[in-house]
């Protein structure tokens, strides 16, 4: 009889792996929809369009500039900032290369500082490949995906999250965390995230015009300094 539970008990072990093992490589549902190369050109446009309003000098007593941005916005960025990377860059390089790109304000805190970057440390050790950034909005939440690989597999990372600002930095409050379409639980990451966020301080510093970032009714909303 005990060797029939202690089978049994195999059986089941191994078959929770393997179902495991297929959940992680398990595309999921993307969070946001593929652009066109004329959506994305045009979304970028916007974007800037947008960041000029920010560095635009503000009289003395005069009501800080607002603005508001898609997450179509922010995703079309991401995807012309990471095109002008190599194919195979660290993972911090991506994120720096976000922040910077078209004076990348709002927007890079908002997806490729705080969301790629801190699930590196959750996934594993070294520098892997990091691609096809998605970002979008629902009501005060911020959701991101990116693919990575693990094992030389493709591996879709998925993070949600409360983003805002503190003392001129970004900050990222982790809700959710989805590798391929297992969904692991926050408190196994937030140590790992909150570490990640620390070393990487100087990249989710706010640019100088932009006082505040926040997600409300699904939009980023950058308020001028």
């Amino acid at each position: 009889m005990k060797w029939k539970l202690d089978r049994i008990i195999s059986v089941a072990t191994l078959a929770a792996s393997l179902i495991a093992i297929f959940l992680v490589l398990k595309k999921p549902q993307p969070v946001a929809p593929a652009q066109s190369p004329a959506a994305a050109a045009a979304n970028v446009q916007s974007l800037e369009n947008k960041l000029e309003q920010l560095e635009q000098p503000k009289n003395p007593g005069e009501t800080p500039a607002q603005v508001r941005f898609s997450s179509d916005e922010i995703t079309a960025a991401l995807a012309q900032a990471a095109a002008a990377l190599p194919a195979t860059i660290p993972a911090s390089a991506a994120m720096s290369a976000g922040a910077s790109s078209s004076s990348a304000t709002p927007a890079s805190p908002g997806l490729p500082t705080t969301v790629p970057s801190s699930p590196d440390a959750a996934i594993g050790e070294g520098e892997p490949q990091v691609k096809d950034y998605k970002v979008s909005f629902d009501g005060d939440v911020a959701h991101g995906q990116f693919v990575t690989q693990i094992g030389g597999k493709d591996v879709y990372v998925t993070l949600a999250g409360h983003l805002g600002s503190k003392d001129g930095y970004a900050t990222f409050e982790p809700t959710e965390f989805k590798v391929g379409d297992l969904n692991v639980p926050v408190s196994l990451v937030s140590g790992a995230l909150e570490k990640k966020l620390t070393e990487q301080r100087d990249r989710l510093k706010l640019p100088d015009d932009v006082g505040s970032i926040k997600v409300e009714n699904g939009q980023l909303v950058a308020t001028q300094k």
